[in-house]
């Protein structure tokens, strides 16, 4: 039976930043993650919830991602201030 090598840590976290990065519905947005174990953890905020979705989707496709974990804010007052 062969094993599968998994990606070292580094290299997934590198893949999930260039895939945020590279989203048009992400970027310019403040989003960043955690990683382990496959485990991915989405934090910062976004305009929308389709934004939010967007981002959970972008990540679930890579390889080496068992679970994203979706804790993104959606600021959709879109920094409107009140006064």
């Amino acid at each position: 039976m062969a094993t599968i090598e998994t990606a070292s840590s580094g290299e997934l976290l590198h893949r999930i930043d260039s895939a945020i990065k590279t989203s048009p519905h992400l970027s310019g947005h403040q989003v960043f993650c955690q990683e382990e174990s496959g485990i991915v953890v989405l934090h910062g905020r976004v305009p929308s919830f389709f934004q939010k979705q967007m981002a959970q989707e972008a990540l679930k496709k890579l390889e080496g991602v068992e679970k994203v974990i979706n804790e993104l804010e959606v600021d959709w007052m879109g920094g409107v201030t009140h006064h």
